[in-house]
């Protein structure tokens, strides 16, 4: 059967206030069981101290035990003196209060008779104080009393005259049997218990709407998940805590934010595909047309246009291979120990004259000395010349590109500096990304497809190193390539 979390957290928080109550509830009942026990214990103690000063007044009038022994009446009788509120009250000793103590001492000498006669004493007298002091002589014989074991009694010392005359033991109660000291105890427990199931439903009452509110921006989460998979990108849900649910809710905007990208430049990179191959695809359809119905004669320059196209189509799958073999990790590396500035005095050599054809001057800043690096050389020689490349395509005629080769630290910095046009700050960017051109148009007589600096940089990552696109000193734009020297052999 299915449960729902809210009903989970309920009964979570629910069971757990029920253990702390029941806890509660039998920790508060056994400590007034016991506390109370100590507190009646505590008053028996104060009784066992009158009654020590009115033994001691007692030996002091007859000189010895024996008038106890002799008489075991009078055993009672000092008992019952010895009651809370009976010392220092004054004109209260009426007949009446008399026969009561007499009765009582009748009654206590009854059980005192029965235990010397060996006979068990009524069990509900048993843990009454009578029936647990005893009087001892100075050698520590009975002398009145229910003999028993006095290893845990509390004993007072009886002096008569500065000399020790005996003691008077009082064993403790083990268990309260007064009618109503149980009745408070019972009253007390009682009340205990109505204010644990009090807690308890008022705990219920709290729980479920808690729970409501603990769930409630799961459920939220989970809605927007839910149209989040059905395609709506732009979902988003509110960050209501800095807490875990508002880490969550915080990860799932960034989520949707990423898919929301990733979808839109699917989009564009489909459209911008499906425009750079029809485009070539159409004049090389124009074209066959043409000469199959006679309109343009089958010559050299229909050739060479036909073949421009196909290789122009052919540089642009050729691209998107590349890309797509960047992506998947199958595109292979051999890398080795080179020299990087011969490298790149080895790239720049081709382009010197090309150049110098379209009249933009090259200037090449390398360094004496070995850059050691661990690279792929005609990986980092297709990064060199697609470089190239886009300066001669860009740079306006009468135009300079400075290449510079330097060394920071533990990295080698190539800078390709070109002149005018430039690229507005915002789009600087977003050159790296595919198939982007700053010409909206997309006109093809400007450049390629916008795929040649996306390869640059997968190259520059799989080589450890960073590249940027910042504005040139001289107008146009400054390509910035970092390498590491003698990088890790992977």
């Amino acid at each position: 059967m299915k449960i729902k979390i809210k009903y989970r957290l309920f009964c979570a928080i629910l069971a757990a206030t029920g253990v702390v109550v029941i806890s509660m509830f039998l920790i508060m009942q056994w400590s007034v069981g016991r506390g109370f026990l100590a507190y009646v214990n505590t008053m028996e103690k104060d009784r066992l101290q009158r009654l020590a000063h009115v033994l001691e007044r007692s030996y002091d009038s007859n000189g010895s035990w024996e008038f106890l022994r002799e008489n075991p009446e009078v055993w009672p009788e000092l008992l019952a003196s010895t009651r809370e509120g009976r010392e220092g009250r004054e004109g209260r000793e009426s007949g009446e209060t008399e026969n009561v103590q007499r009765r009582m001492g009748r009654r206590d000498l009854a059980f005192s008779n029965l235990s010397g006669q060996g006979r068990h004493m009524p069990q509900r007298f048993a843990y009454r104080f009578e029936a647990r002091v005893v009087l001892l002589d100075a050698a520590k014989s009975p002398v009145v009393g229910t003999p028993g074991n006095l290893d845990s009694a509390q004993v007072r010392k009886l002096t008569s005259g500065g000399d020790l005359v005996g003691y008077v033991a009082l064993r403790p109660r083990q268990r309260l049997t007064d009618t109503y000291q149980l009745l408070f105890v019972k009253q007390q427990k009682l009340t205990m218990g109505l204010v644990a199931v009090i807690m308890l439903l008022v705990s219920a009452a709290l729980s479920l709407p808690l729970s409501n509110r603990l769930v409630e921006p799961i459920k939220r989460l989970a809605a927007s998940m839910h149209r989040l998979a059905s395609g709506e990108f732009g979902t988003r849900v509110p960050v209501w805590s800095q807490d875990e649910l508002g880490q969550l809710a915080r990860d799932f905007n960034t989520l949707a934010l990423a898919l929301e990208n990733n979808e839109r430049a699917r989009r564009r990179y489909l459209a911008d595909i499906s425009h750079e191959l029809r485009t070539p695809l159409s004049i090389l359809r124009g074209e066959i047309e043409a000469l199959q119905d006679g309109v343009r004669p089958m010559g050299p320059d229909s050739m060479r246009s036909l073949h421009a196209e196909v290789m122009h189509l052919n540089r642009l799958v050729e691209d998107l291979y590349q890309i797509s073999m960047s992506d998947i990790g199958a595109l292979n590396y051999r890398k080795e120990m080179l020299d990087l500035s011969e490298l790149l005095e080895d790239a720049l050599a081709p382009f010197a004259q090309e150049f110098k054809n379209k009249g933009v001057a090259l200037f090449a800043e390398l360094p004496a000395g070995e850059f050691p690096v661990f690279a792929d050389p005609v990986r980092l020689n297709q990064l060199f010349t697609n470089l190239l490349e886009n300066s001669l395509k860009y740079t306006d005629a009468g135009g300079e590109l400075s290449v510079q080769l330097i060394r920071s630290e533990a990295f080698a910095v190539i800078e390709f500096a070109d002149s005018a046009p430039g690229v507005p700050p915002d789009d600087l960017e977003r050159l790296f990304e595919r198939l982007y051109r700053v010409e909206s148009s997309r006109n093809r007589s400007l450049g390629g497809a916008g795929l040649g600096l996306a390869i640059c940089k997968n190259i520059v990552e799989a080589h450890e190193g960073t590249i940027a696109a910042l504005p040139s000193p001289t107008g146009g734009i400054l390509v910035r390539v970092e390498l590491p020297l003698e990088g890790n052999v992977t």
